[in-house]
């Protein structure tokens, strides 16, 4: 070997651990040659040199969606050039390339994968697509108030009058009722879903969490039927004020909790708790990922559940498993949370309750980038 090698094979190595892609390569026999940092990262392991030499398969245990990958190299005749994963263990999305490493008879030798932690794009392309169809909701939506609110308004006030004819016909009366509170619903479903269509319009200021916690609890016990659940509310107490508005971010705890109230239909526990987080951010730094300060919120019942197949639709809007409501309640709620530039999670399975994760970030000086990425950025709610 001359004496260049040793210090040629150095610098490979040194490059790869500095890529800000992840790459993870093995041999043909399925021992692992390189890994970096950023795979490491990316895939949520600690970083250990001993890894090297062992079975990628033994590597990536928690990962059998990479290790399938990974197989199929040495598989299919075309190999992408490029793809994207959901890792279901970590629930982020890469995009990847595979590549075959041959020897200089063209012998393949063994494979590579390449790949980026794309969970941040995919956030803002599902953004991008959910403000598009909010502006075809909007003009449905103006165009049908315009439509529907004039009309029920007219039913109710003549339901209303009518009622004042027949003092002396309890049925009568109990029909009318009924037709004003069937038309003062059908309104109010009217007024959500406008509410729901409009922009938001973030009034920011430095804002208590503890405040905006303990305001929603009360709100949502003054609008809906408590019972005799149980609720336990814990927050940190060093947590720092938060930048947002108040208004909108008491408004997504409320519909959490009104939310809770009715699955649960007054029996159970409901737990709340609040303290800080973290979130990574590689985009600003090129020196590797930074760390956005977060206030993480749960809000956690043990009611029925949700099943599997409806927890992928439940922040959609009109989706709802509830007899009576327009389901456009946590379509609201993730809009909020978006327009602070934050994310909300749910983890729920039947009979074993429902937990709604929102995580804000503390500061909104990074809010500038997402605008920036919205408006300018490779990938095109509030």
């Amino acid at each position: 070997m001359s004496p260049g090698a040793g210090v040629e094979d150095s610098f490979f190595r040194q490059m790869v651990t500095s890529m800000r892609n992840g790459v993870l390569a093995v041999r043909r026999d399925g021992r692992v040659v390189v890994m970096n940092d950023e795979a490491y990262r990316i895939f949520g392991l600690a970083p250990d040199p001993t890894d090297i030499g062992r079975q990628y398969g033994d590597v990536l245990r928690a990962h059998h969606d990479v290790s399938r990958v990974i197989a199929s190299a040495f598989e299919l005749n075309h190999l992408p050039n490029r793809a994207e994963l959901r890792l279901k263990r970590t629930g982020k999305v890469i995009g990847y390339t595979l590549s075959l490493v041959r020897d200089e008879a063209q012998a393949v030798t063994g494979a590579a994968i390449f790949f980026k932690d794309l969970t941040r794009v995919e956030q803002l392309e599902e953004r991008e697509r959910l403000r598009d169809r909010l502006a075809a909701l909007g003009e449905m939506a103006a165009a049908m108030a315009h439509e529907l609110k004039n009309p029920l308004a007219g039913i109710e006030v003549m339901a209303g009058l009518l009622r004042r004819k027949v003092p002396d016909s309890p049925d009568a009366q109990g029909i009318l009722t009924d037709i004003i509170n069937e038309a003062k619903m059908a309104n109010a479903t009217v007024v959500e879903m406008l509410d729901y269509v409009r922009p938001v319009r973030l009034e920011t200021e430095r804002t208590s969490m503890t405040d905006i916690v303990h305001s929603a609890v009360t709100m949502a016990e003054s609008k809906a039927r408590r019972g005799d659940i149980d609720m336990e509310v814990r927050v940190h107490e060093d947590l720092p004020p938060i930048h947002g508005d108040r208004h909108q971010l008491c408004q997504v705890f409320t519909n959490l909790i009104i939310n809770a109230f009715e699955a649960m239909e007054g029996r159970g526990r409901i737990r709340i708790l609040a303290e800080r987080g973290a979130i990574e951010d590689d985009h600003h730094h090129t020196d590797g990922p930074a760390s956005i300060p977060t206030i993480v919120v749960q809000v956690t019942d043990d009611g029925p559940g949700v099943a599997p197949e409806m927890v992928d639709r439940i922040f959609n809007p009109f989706f709802t498993t509830k007899a009576q409501g327009s389901g456009l309640g946590l379509a609201i709620v993730r809009k909020i949370v978006d327009a602070h530039d934050g994310r909300i999670d749910i983890r729920s399975a039947p009979g074993q309750g429902t937990r709604f994760t929102v995580t804000l970030p503390i500061t909104g000086a990074h809010q500038e980038w997402f605008r920036s990425q919205v408006s300018h950025g490779p990938h095109s709610d509030c």
